[in-house]
């Protein structure tokens, strides 16, 4: 071979195990993933007591998990939480009504590689994604809140 070929491949090689020793909670730019000090039922607990405790309503919470066992087949501990507020979502969706394919917001723990995560979608993203410019206040609250709850949700 010659060497720009071993260094091309040695590149690429590198870049591969780079990539793989990443968790696999930073695989989407999109999404706020933070390493939780919790399990994954606590951590979803934390957050829908945090929630909870502002008012905010929790509209559902699947347990990926036990589905996955009712169906035969093994998963890793797995929680989705749903939950939101429609004094914030309502302008939204008043804005770009197919924001609310993504509204009620969700939050996401799971455990891998002996670590527990949680990840929801960044605000700004969706007020990119759904082209909204003149929510601003709104995306900043909801940046500012699921930054608090999510870090009382995943330290002790």
């Amino acid at each position: 071979m010659t060497f720009m070929t071993n260094l091309l491949r040695s590149g690429l090689l590198a870049t591969v195990a780079a990539l793989t020793f990443l968790p696999a909670a930073h695989a989407d730019g999109h999404m706020i993933v933070k390493e939780s000090a919790r399990s994954v039922s606590d951590t979803i607990d934390t957050l829908q007591a945090a929630l909870e405790g502002k008012g905010i309503s929790i509209f559902g919470r699947v347990d990926h998990q036990a589905n996955a066992k009712k169906a035969g087949l093994e998963l890793p501990p797995t929680v989705l939480l749903i939950f939101g507020n429609p004094k914030l979502g309502t302008p939204l969706m008043q804005a770009n009504r197919q924001i609310g394919i993504d509204l009620p917001m969700k939050a996401l723990a799971w455990e891998a590689d002996g670590k527990v995560y949680l990840a929801y979608t960044d605000p700004e993203e969706l007020k990119d994604r759904y082209d909204i410019d003149d929510q601003d206040p709104v995306f900043a609250k909801m940046t500012k809140a699921l930054g608090a709850f999510s870090d009382k949700a995943t330290s002790k």
